[in-house]
C-alpha cells in the first residue's frame, strides 16, 4: 500500500479512482464521488484529461500487491465512516476464524511431536 496503482480488481473503467482509494484509505465511493462532482461543477475537461493521464501513467497493481493489500484490509477497522476497512463485528469475526485455524495448526504440531513417529525420525536425524 505504499505506492499508487490502478486497482484495477475494484476498479469501474481503468482503476484509477479505485487506486487512489486504496492508497489514501478512503472509500472508493468517496473518490468517485469526487471525481464526477468535481466534472460536473465544471472541471470537466480537466477532470477527463487527469483521468486518462492517470490510466496511462500509473503501473496496473500486481497479484502480490492486490494479495498484499486484501491482507491488511482483512483486519483492519474502520475509524471514520468515509475510510475503508470493515466494521468491529466483521474484523471480530475474522480474527476468530483466523485463530481457530492457527489453533487448528497448532494442535497438529502438538500432535507430531508428541507421537512415536516424530520420536524415531528425531533417532535417526541424530544418527
Amino acid at each position: 500500500m505504499n505506492g499508487l496503482y490502478r486497482d484495477t480488481h475494484n476498479g469501474k473503467l481503468s482503476g484509477v479512482c479505485a487506486g487512489v482509494a486504496a492508497r489514501f484509505g478512503l472509500e472508493v465511493w468517496v473518490v468517485r464521488i469526487l471525481v464526477v462532482s468535481a466534472t460536473l461543477l465544471g472541471g470537466g475537461f480537466l477532470m477527463v484529461l487527469v483521468y486518462f493521464a492517470a490510466s496511462l501513467m500509473l503501473e496496473k497493481q500486481t497479484p502480490q500487491i492486490f494479495q498484499s493489500n486484501q491482507q491488511q484490509f482483512d483486519h483492519q477497522m474502520k475509524q471514520k465512516s468515509w475510510q475503508s476497512g470493515r466494521s468491529a463485528q466483521d474484523l471480530l469475526n475474522i480474527l476468530d476464524t483466523d485463530f481457530k485455524h492457527m489453533e487448528g495448526s497448532l494442535r497438529s504440531l502438538e500432535a507430531y511431536v508428541t507421537s512415536d513417529t516424530y520420536k524415531t525420525n528425531k533417532a535417526f536425524r541424530d544418527l
